[in-house]
Formats: structure tokens, sequence, C-alpha cells
């Protein structure tokens, strides 16, 4: 266990998102894949706690229209995407 509640969750969270599903070749490749994920979780991941924007202040998009196509942006070398809306 931790003793540091933050970031405990933060290790969680990235051992889940990541970690679980890549196999890390070298020290290289993993500081590759932290700083990717890093970015990630900052700028796209949305954060229930902060009803649902990103650390990085990104609000999720809301559009009337149901008619609107969507774009998805692989992250993480198509592990995550992010979905955002056409303009």
């Amino acid at each position: 266990m931790f003793s540091n509640g933050v970031a405990g969750r933060w290790i969680d969270n990235c051992r889940r998102d990541l970690i679980d599903h890549v196999i890390v070749v070298n020290e290289r490749h993993l500081r590759r894949l932290m700083n990717e994920y890093v970015r990630y979780y900052h700028d796209d991941r949305t954060h229930l706690a902060l009803e649902k924007r990103t650390p990085a202040g990104r609000y999720a998009s809301k559009n009337p229209d149901a008619g609107c196509r969507v774009l998805s942006m692989s992250r993480l070398g198509g592990l995550h995407h992010r979905y955002d809306l056409a303009a």
C-alpha cells in the first residue's frame, strides 16, 4: 500500500491504463511510454472528479446536433483514443 494516496492512485491508474497492456523493452522505451502517458493523462483523459474535464482544462464537447461527425485520435499507440466533434 502507498503512504501517499494521490501518488498511489496515479500509479494504479498508470498501471491499469498502460503498463498492464504493453511489453516494456528497456528503460528508454519505458521513459517514452511514461512521457506519452503523462501527456495523455493531463490533456486527453477525462476525470469524474473534474466533472469530465481534463487536468489541462479541456471540457467535454457538447453539441445538440445529433448528425455531427466524431473524430477519433489515437493515443498511446492506439491503446486509448481521444474523441472530438468535427467542426
